[in-house]
């Protein structure tokens, strides 16, 4: 279907809404769709970007003899919980290992840095939701028609579009990569006004196992890769072609895939007991759910009353938590209990304990069955992360 590009007379405000909202409500229930790629080529990401080049106007070719610039690679994420973050980063850092300097990685709120309310504030409104859970899945299940969804993302496209395209066009994109739900529709309808897609391909990646909100499937993505063929469907039955979506699991940090220290070491560099059992307990990056209340009842269990010693030690990831690590390290303990704030080493704390014991995050939980760690699960948030406790 060829895609009528607005004239520049008109505003970016009116053309993107014209764009979502212009044919009564087709958009909303059958968006229209921009051309896409056969899959032909590999399916990885730097097949994606090789397929921009050659597909007219990816601007990614160079002619022989001459040394390639590096590309722009721009992942949009939110801080809204430590998943999506934790994804941008493993992205980051792969593409650092596999391509070195030929790719320039920008990880970036678009929402946070250039937008404006709601936009800007989705990281504190999303720790006050999962502290009261029924207003999360009120929100959680009440946004999932499209209907409702796009209503209310086309008017914020309609008042920070122009705030939006400054952003993604202060990097200059050669490929822009998604790993959060909100960060599809509002970014793919400034790029179609623009004319920049399909020529910078845009790519979703999925960092829900199971059960996804309906806002991580938009129409107009080059690729969308998925965790799991049962996300897989999800996106079939959503309304995208096979042949933009790739089942690749989910995006781990490479640290967590590389030759770790065994445990013993490991236990030494992190100042641990080298022979007490020891415990991981951790509430995701925002330190939610019963952690406190786990911490104190291993603690009372993990020490032996009848001869006054312990028998087990503990390690609590409070994520940004303050509040939780504070009250954690003004407690006193019976048994070695370290408290730790926002970690970017989980690879070595999980190599140096026994088992885990945490709230259903996706991630979390995969990169625990990379380091072979027994997993106990202790909360979720309603909606997709639920289904990964039922997954595990």
């Amino acid at each position: 279907m060829v895609i009528s590009v607005a004239t520049p007379r008109r505003s970016i405000r009116d053309a993107v809404l014209g764009g979502v909202l212009g044919a009564g409500e087709r958009q909303l229930y059958h968006p229209l769709r921009c051309a896409f790629y056969d899959g032909a080529a590999g399916g990885g990401l730097a097949a994606v970007l090789s397929e921009a080049g050659t597909e007219g106007g990816g601007g990614v070719s160079l002619p022989c003899g001459r040394k390639a610039a590096a590309k722009n690679v721009l992942i949009l994420m939110s801080d809204t919980g430590g998943g999506h973050r934790a994804s941008a980063e493993a992205l980051r850092d792969a593409f650092r290992l596999e391509f070195g300097d030929a790719y320039q990685v920008f990880v970036r709120d678009l929402g946070k840095e250039y937008g404006g309310w709601p936009l800007n504030d989705m990281e504190r409104s999303y720790k006050f939701m999962i502290r009261h859970v029924r207003l999360w899945k009120v929100a959680f299940h009440g946004t999932s028609p499209r209907w409702v969804h796009g209503m209310y993302l086309s008017a914020l496209a309609y008042f920070y579009a122009n705030e939006v395209v400054a952003g993604i066009m202060r990097y200059n994109p050669d490929i822009i990569i998604s790993v959060h739900p909100l960060m599809q529709h509002i970014p793919l309808w400034v790029l179609k006004w623009q004319s920049l897609h399909p020529k910078v391909p845009f790519v979703t990646v999925i960092t829900d196992l199971n059960t996804c909100h309906p806002t991580w499937f938009h129409h107009g993505v080059t690729r969308c890769y998925c965790p799991s063929a049962e996300v897989a469907k999800r996106a079939l039955l959503r309304g995208l072609e096979p042949s933009q979506i790739r089942v690749y699991g989910l995006p781990i940090r490479p640290s967590f895939c590389c030759a770790v220290l065994d445990k013993d070491e490991l236990r030494k560099e992190l100042d641990m007991d080298p022979e007490l059992p020891a415990v991981l307990l951790m509430g995701g990056g925002e330190g939610m759910g019963p952690v406190e209340e786990t911490a104190r009842a291993l603690g009372d269990e993990l020490y032996d009353r009848r001869r006054s010693r312990h028998v087990g030690q503990i390690v609590v990831i409070c994520g940004r938590n303050q509040v939780l690590r504070s009250t954690l390290q003004s407690s006193r303990w019976n048994v070695p209990v370290k408290i730790r704030g926002f970690e970017k080493q989980m690879e070595k704390w999980m190599g140096a304990c026994d088992c885990i014991i945490t709230k259903a995050g996706p991630g979390t939980i995969a990169e625990a069955l990379i380091r072979g760690l027994p997993i106990i699960l202790n909360d979720f948030i309603p909606g997709q992360v639920c289904a990964g406790a039922a997954l595990s």
